[in-house]
């Protein structure tokens, strides 16, 4: 029925054009560049698993899903995954444990060897060791409830010195506002590093953390370009970036791509 109904509607609109010498065709439109070149999950990261990454450190590894990402790309890495609160790092054991080539640590990374007692949210991944401010509360109401939760602190280069770390080094860097000190920690590793992931911030969601120019700025002395962003926290109230997690490629690697 809706076929007919659109024949007799597109005679009713071809007679008058016919008769100025004038047709009406179907237009057939040239598929949009963005559908044509959207990449599948595997061909976001073939850059990535080009790099001959050989070793991944991954601080603040929650349960386990950069790991389990990573190990997908570049499954003959070896994986190093750091994360300080007691039920993440059971969970994250149990999704990696079957990695031949995966090790987890159960304490935090930092500028110091201390002890400190960690704001454990509700929401586990919002957990930190910097207070949580109102603004973070506000865009994420569900994340107003924490407790407090004791974790051993180390510094990433004495711990990078018991293991045996094959170069082209993969850093990813997830530590809700510690990035900073995750850095002043671990200098001597993050020299030997091919490429990092890092959570940036361009809101102040955690008390006294760095924004992005400020790791943008630690980073480029280090040697290394700032490539864009894996992917992008925006707000729930009105859009704006929150966070992201940013790629830098050490420079002599960059100029080479």
């Amino acid at each position: 029925m809706w076929n007919s109904v659109r024949h007799v509607a597109k005679t009713v609109v071809k007679k008058p054009l016919n008769a100025l010498g004038l047709d009406l065709v179907r237009f057939e439109p040239v598929e949009s560049p963005r559908r044509i070149f959207r990449p599948s999950e595997a061909q976001k990261f073939i850059w990535m698993s080009s790099l001959g990454i050989n070793t991944v450190i991954d601080i603040g590894a929650h349960i386990g899903e950069f790991a389990m990402k990573i190990h997908a790309i570049v499954p003959d890495a070896s994986i190093f995954s750091f994360e300080p609160l007691e039920e993440p790092f059971k969970q994250l054991q149990t999704n990696l444990g079957s990695v031949q080539k995966f090790r987890a640590f159960h304490f935090a990374l930092g500028d110091s060897n201390t002890t400190e007692a960690m704001r454990r949210n509700e929401f586990a991944p919002s957990s930190s060791l910097l207070p949580m401010t109102e603004a973070h509360k506000k865009v994420f109401p569900f994340t107003v409830h924490e407790t407090r939760e004791t974790v051993e602190v180390r510094r990433l280069d004495e711990v990078a010195g018991d293991l045996w770390l094959q170069d082209n080094i993969l850093v990813k860097i997830d530590a809700q506002g510690y990035e900073d000190k995750v850095i002043l920690g671990g200098e001597r590793l993050i020299a030997r590093a091919k490429l990092i992931v890092v959570e940036v911030s361009f809101q102040t969601l955690y008390e006294g953390q760095p924004q992005f120019d400020e790791i943008y700025r630690a980073l480029r002395s280090k040697g290394f370009a700032y490539i864009g962003n894996l992917h992008q926290l925006r707000s729930p109230l009105d859009g704006s970036v929150l966070q992201a997690d940013a790629i830098f490629l050490r420079e002599s690697s960059a100029d080479q791509d």
